[in-house]
């Protein structure tokens, strides 16, 4: 059975919350949720937890190895509770693991579970889980969503300890901007916990369970924006402190002492920053703000966000270096190797040089060397001096020649001449077919402030979804191409490829064109090593720059092409 990843499933939990048979959420006059301060982790959903409700729907009577819709197979059930279930499963048909959330038709919630999932589909940003699928089929309504192998719950950070402070900075501004986003689109989270907050390995933050956590246990709220900004200040007071901020304990924290009341994260641990503490007591449902500064609260994730903004940016740490180990002297680099090693005190008899060549034989040997030395010297200075007379005469033959001589058999660089592009489309082979096609002219408009921009991806590598994809150009006829120029925004990995020089129409196959180049960079040149006559060249993106957003995409400036 393949390991199981709570980080990558949106495991619809029940921490926190009272037992499901009683009302989901009573609100107090301002509409923050009362049961928050008696929140608890005796039932967090890991795959044992919960218990069905009397008078609710059953559960489907599913097992490991059954098929929805003859593609997604079911592999592990993660969470049964309250007439539903949550599985990892296996989409068969894209070969990539996906979370499924199961219940009956005629579950009390099925409708709403549908409604939340679409709708949270619809929002298609890359900051949350996205669902995949939402369908109703056979008596059973389920929705599939990603799966994040890579990803790691923030209750499983916060259980080793609390956050390093750029880390808490870089996640209550991400999640905040996030839920912001979220609100503007009429979309609330209503269950915003730490094992609904993601890290993945590439440090960005993800949010799962927009919409469908609540819908799936029937939660609501008056006051939506109110509830979810409480709950991010609750989320940043935890990374902060390593402490729930409320009397109970809850997933896997301690709550603070009774009786204390809410006090500043500051307070409770030493060496935590004054700017986030602060900002996480605005957030909470404090009844004002806090002692130390008298600033409103935060109402609502865009408040948040604007406060967070008005914050002195957090700089992430220097990174510190291992010092190399200190240089030492071997005996072998002394010279001594192989030879016996000194004892201490005893001082070792230095040897004499050897004795000059002092001889007869020395004597008549040095004298023939110097010879042989004022010998070769003269030698070479006649042959010097005869090579520069002939070169001489040489030159003076040749002064009767004209000019126009030399220009008719001398060796001319070729002047590089721009060439033209006529036409380009946007090419995807191992995709859809279509890369945003609308803006394809962009890429040879020679404009600085336009490009043609791909679809976001989730990885440099296209999310692993394909090798690739490009822009063919047609100059028009046959030319001899000696450089192609690319400008991008953000450094990106491009191939220059090339169909044949006899080739009369544009081949609509990948492999219809031969590699001729390769580079890295935001301005890079193509210069095939051989030269290449061709009609149709195709420029081929291998790797995408990650953009502000935690996503990336591929954007072409402006290309140019000379002979």
């Amino acid at each position: 059975m393949a390991e199981r990843s709570t980080a990558a499933v949106d495991v619809a939990d029940n921490s926190g919350d009272e037992p499901l048979t009683a009302k989901a959420d009573q609100t107090t006059s301002d509409g923050v949720a009362q049961n928050r301060e008696r929140e608890t982790d005796s039932e967090e959903a890991q795959g044992s937890g919960g218990t069905e409700s009397p008078g609710k729907a059953s559960p489907p009577e599913l097992h490991s190895g059954h098929k929805l819709a003859r593609r997604y197979r079911l592999e592990e059930c993660v969470t049964r509770l309250d007439g539903f279930s949550s599985w990892r499963a296996m989409d068969e048909k894209l070969r990539r693991a996906v979370g499924v959330h199961l219940l009956p038709a005629d579950h009390p919630r099925a409708r709403s579970v549908l409604a939340a999932a679409r709708s949270s589909a619809l929002l298609g940003d890359p900051r949350f889980v996205q669902v995949l699928d939402a369908v109703e089929e056979n008596d059973l309504v389920y929705v599939v969503h990603e799966w994040l192998p890579d990803a790691t719950e923030l209750t499983a950070l916060l259980a080793a300890s609390p956050l390093e402070v750029h880390e808490a900075y870089q996640m209550v501004s991400q999640v905040s901007q996030a839920m912001a986003a979220a609100h503007r689109e009429g979309l609330a989270h209503l269950k915003l916990t730490p094992g609904a907050v993601l890290r993945t390995s590439s440090g960005q933050w993800r949010i799962r369970g927009l919409a469908v956590n609540a819908a799936l246990r029937g939660i609501s709220s008056d006051t939506p924006q109110r509830s979810d900004t409480e709950a991010i200040g609750a989320l940043l007071y935890a990374s902060l402190t390593q402490r729930w901020p409320y009397e109970n304990d809850a997933y896997g924290l301690s709550g603070l002492p009774k009786g204390v009341g809410l006090i500043a994260p500051d307070q409770v641990r030493a060496g935590v920053h004054r700017g986030l503490s602060e900002l996480a007591m605005r957030a909470l449902a404090n009844d004002g703000a806090t002692a130390s500064r008298h600033e409103s609260p935060c109402t609502t994730p865009e408040e948040l966000v604007k406060a967070i903004s008005e914050m002195p940016r957090i700089r992430p740490p220097e990174p510190v270096f291992t010092a190399p180990p200190e240089y030492q002297r071997t005996t072998y680099q002394q010279g001594t190797y192989g030879r016996q090693s000194a004892r201490p005190g005893v001082t070792q008899p230095v040897q004499a040089p050897p004795p000059p060549l002092q001889s007869r034989t020395g004597k008549a040997l040095k004298w023939a060397v110097s010879a042989l030395l004022i010998a070769a010297l003269g030698l070479g200075s006649w042959q010097l001096a005869d090579a520069l007379m002939d070169h001489g005469k040489s030159d003076d033959t040749k002064q009767t020649q004209t000019t126009d001589g030399n220009d008719k058999t001398g060796n001319k660089t070729k002047p590089v001449k721009p060439i033209a592009i006529s036409g380009a489309r946007d090419f995807d082979p191992f995709g859809d077919g279509s890369e945003k096609p609308s803006d394809i002219d962009k890429v040879y408009d020679s404009a600085s402030g336009t490009y043609w921009q791909t679809d976001f991806y989730k990885s440099a590598d296209f999310g692993r979804l394909k090798p690739g994809l490009g822009v063919i150009l047609d100059l028009g006829k046959v030319q001899q191409v000696g450089k192609v120029t690319v400008s991008f925004v953000g450094a990106t990995s491009v191939e220059l490829r090339a169909a044949s020089g006899d080739t009369a129409k544009e081949p609509l196959s990948f492999n219809g064109y031969t590699k001729v180049a390769n580079g890295s960079g935001t301005a890079v040149s193509l210069k095939p090593v051989k030269p290449v006559k061709t009609r149709y060249l195709l420029v081929w993106l291998t790797q995408l720059p990650q953009t502000d957003d935690g996503t990336y995409r591929g954007r072409v400036v402006d290309i140019k092409v000379t002979s």
